[in-house]
């Protein structure tokens, strides 16, 4: 059984209560946070965890800590992004909806390591019930004297407030939802400058995933050093993982850094399996936005490697035969899925989110769309394939934020590694629109790449 620091009491019951949560040990880490250390203890503590962002860019959190300036008599604010809405990613949300004062904790030793007095959690406008939950929570920690003015007689201050979104997944990305939060058009802004030095209302902000936020519980709890111990490499620490598709077992999964692939697609510990004794075709590792991968590249590495669940592994060979860790929204796909169909699902997705303010992701989400369509629909040309390739290399690093990025690498992905699935589906228009392709070779053991 793989160590769980944030799910440890998930089915306690009454654990989304602050009664039960804090029997539980909750909110130790706000009391030695405020009562023994400093903030710059707390930040310290965070950078030797190694705790990388869990939203999906895996940046050092406490290097983007420490990059927050400082003006004499300027508010700084801590930002909480919970609008989580990437394909394939439900993990920020099972933990708002049962251990919401776990976030709660992190926002306040956070808030006080940044020097924050009011901090914002931004939920997506559709997550009502967490919305509710979040707000409850918040109530009950104030009650209890852990939020409002002087916090345990400490002299420090907070308040925390919940926004709901407008349900753009564009404000995913944080410039966008700081412009959301100002009560504009959620558009992404040109950086620099960065949050860091002019954030929310031109004050120096930082913003933080939700998981990013509640590991520093047990980051202050144990000190960053014991944390560090768990994982290996650059990827320490615990990850959850939103594990859906042809599994056995679908849900939220927090696992140890390092935990190979293939054991937790196939062990009964974590996703039990393929669903229906099918056979693995290919996995989305990351959420919606990272390259697919077929079986044998998500199993293995181009070297033979086992592929491991870790920032570095997951990257192994770049986006030539690797993918990205992201936001840990891992989907897997069996024999019977249909690539050209769930590319074109993404693509439709990415076209209908763009905000439409950088030309080649307007533009180009649409092209793509559409030419995915006239394949999937058996009315596709050979020609549409290289089309298609070429409308994404003209979106990839040419916008603002990066939607255009996270709409050109699946169908990159797609292309490079299931191309002849496109060609069959142009060359046999009548039966691909009947049944899918099939696995053919994508669960062979592959030739380990020599020098």
């Amino acid at each position: 059984m793989g160590r769980k620091l944030l799910l440890e009491h998930i089915n306690v019951p009454g654990i989304n209560t602050f009664a039960v949560y804090r029997e539980k040990g909750g909110y130790r880490s706000v009391e030695k946070a405020l009562k023994t250390m400093s903030p710059e203890d707390v930040v310290e503590q965070v950078k030797k965890s190694g705790l990388r962002g869990r939203g999906g860019a895996g940046f050092p959190t406490g290097m983007k800590w420490s990059f927050l300036a400082k003006p004499e008599g300027v508010p700084r604010y801590l930002v909480c992004n919970g609008d989580e809405s990437e394909p394939g990613t439900f993990k920020d949300r099972y933990l708002m909806t049962y251990i919401p004062h776990a976030l709660i904790e992190g926002m306040i030793v956070s808030s006080y390591a940044l020097g924050a007095h009011t901090s914002y959690i931004y939920i997506r406008g559709e997550m009502m019930p967490q919305i509710r939950i979040m707000e409850k929570a918040i109530e009950e920690a104030k009650a209890a004297g852990f939020l409002g003015k002087n916090i345990l007689g400490t002299g420090y201050d907070l308040e925390i407030f919940v926004q709901p979104g407008g349900g753009a997944y564009i404000c995913g990305e944080e410039t966008a939802l700081l412009e959301s939060l100002e009560g504009k058009r959620g558009n992404p802004r040109i950086k620099p400058p960065f949050p860091a030095v002019a954030g929310l209302y031109g004050c120096p902000t930082v913003v933080n995933n939700v998981e990013s936020i509640a590991a520093t519980v047990p980051i202050v709890n144990d000190g960053g050093e014991e944390y560090a111990k768990i994982g290996i490499e650059r990827s320490t620490g615990t990850k959850l993982i939103s594990a859906s598709g042809n599994i056995a077992k679908p849900g939220v999964y927090e696992i140890e850094m390092g935990l190979p692939v293939e054991e937790f697609i196939f062990s009964e510990e974590y996703c039990g399996g393929m669903a229906n004794g099918k056979r693995l075709k290919a996995v989305v590792a990351g959420g919606s936005s990272v390259p697919i991968l077929p079986a044998n590249l998500i199993v293995k590495t181009m070297q033979g490697n086992p592929r491991l669940m870790t920032y570095e592994s997951l990257a192994d060979g770049g986006f030539v035969s690797g993918t990205a860790m992201g936001s840990g929204g891992f989907i897997v796909f069996d024999e019977d899925q249909c690539i050209v169909r769930n590319t074109l699902n993404y693509t439709r997705f990415y076209r209908h989110e763009s905000c439409g303010q950088c030309s080649p992701c307007r533009e180009g989400t649409g092209w793509m769309e559409k030419i995915l369509e006239k394949i999937e629909y058996g009315r596709g040309d050979m020609s549409d394939i290289d089309l298609l390739w070429q409308v994404q290399q003209k979106i990839e690093g040419n916008t603002i934020c990066p939607l255009g990025d996270a709409a050109a690498w699946p169908v990159a992905a797609a292309i490079r590694h299931f191309r002849d699935e496109f060609e069959w589906h142009i060359l046999n228009p009548q039966e691909a629109m009947q049944r899918n392709y099939g696995l053919a070779h994508y669960a062979d053991p592959l030739v380990p790449v020599t020098e």
